[in-house]
């Protein structure tokens, strides 16, 4: 990253990444004079190295089965794979793993050695075929959907301080608000368990916001409230969404510290590039579910 921070931009990093990426017009100048001119005007040395430390770092193996959409993917099998350029890794291994991954994906290996799409037309090509066919029927019963759960902490001992009336009309007010926010968001209320909310969105980063506007707006009230997110495969049943990724949500948000918006790490690489700061919280076993999970805590505004 420091590298890129150094040299975006620059003619010499301009000859490098041409020599590299695209060996077919290593002797084009005026295409390097071009991606010269396209790299300054794109991004700054900073934006670019923050663009390629999010895509080293992201990872959203997690969602890959929950694509319905066809889905086409497609790589150079003769890549030369530089230093700088890609993981030293077997293409095509890589390019059939992620088709495994993916519902009804295809791969194809196009050839050359150049990484840019626009370099030749076998990919343009390919891609127009694929378009062509016909269209698979979707499956409407499993959607892609990001789940909040919010759970108000010590609402019993609060209920008994103020006494039933005013506790109810407490809630009441922060129901309310809930839901005043979940509209601002485009959220869906699932259910109302007890003092908590269960919700969905379809974008990770509208309910990271919506879940600290609740936070928030609680702490306002005097309440501390707790909410846990997950993004995951999700099926319908009358109108409710049930499944594992439903399960991993809740756990979640019983983890979350009071005023903390907990969220996993499909979240947090789901919204990688949006502004949103995160603090690591560490790997933590979900009671039901196998395995450890890595958990964040999005930051306050």
């Amino acid at each position: 990253m420091r590298k890129a921070r150094e040299e975006w931009g620059r003619r010499d990093e301009g000859e490098r990444a041409r020599r590299e990426g695209y060996p077919s017009l290593a002797d084009d100048e005026s295409f390097h004079r071009a991606m010269e001119m396209i790299a300054r005007a794109s991004a700054s040395p900073g934006s670019a190295a923050e663009f390629m430390r999010t895509a080293a770092e992201a990872d959203i193996t997690a969602v890959l089965p929950t694509i319905r959409a066809p889905t086409l993917l497609l790589y150079r099998r003769d890549l030369k794979a530089g230093p700088d350029l890609l993981p030293a890794r077997d293409l095509e291994a890589r390019a059939r793993e992620l088709a495994a991954a993916i519902p009804n994906a295809s791969v194809v290996a196009i050839p050359g050695q150049d990484i840019a799409p626009f370099v030749g037309g076998e990919i343009p090509a390919e891609i127009e075929r694929f378009l062509r066919e016909p269209l698979a029927q979707p499956r409407p019963d499993r959607v892609l959907a990001t789940v909040l759960f919010t759970d108000i902490v010590g609402s019993t001992e609060r209920a008994a301080s103020l006494g039933d009336r005013a506790w109810h009309d407490l809630l009441t007010s922060h129901r309310a608000q809930v839901r005043r926010e979940l509209a601002r968001s485009s959220g869906i209320e699932l259910d109302t368990a007890g003092d908590g909310f269960f919700a969905s969105f379809d974008g990770p980063a509208r309910a990271i916001g919506c879940a600290k506007a609740i936070v928030k707006s609680a702490a306002q009230q005097g309440l501390d409230v707790r909410a846990g997110l997950h993004t995951g495969e999700c099926e319908r049943e009358g109108g409710k969404l049930v499944g594992i990724a439903v399960h991993i949500g809740a756990r979640i948000s019983a983890l979350a510290q009071p005023g903390e918006v907990l969220v996993s790490r499909t979240v947090k690489d789901l919204v990688a590039g949006s502004g949103i700061e995160f603090e690591d919280r560490g790997e933590h076993s979900l009671k039901g579910v196998p395995g450890k999970r890595r958990l964040y805590a999005a930051r306050s505004d």
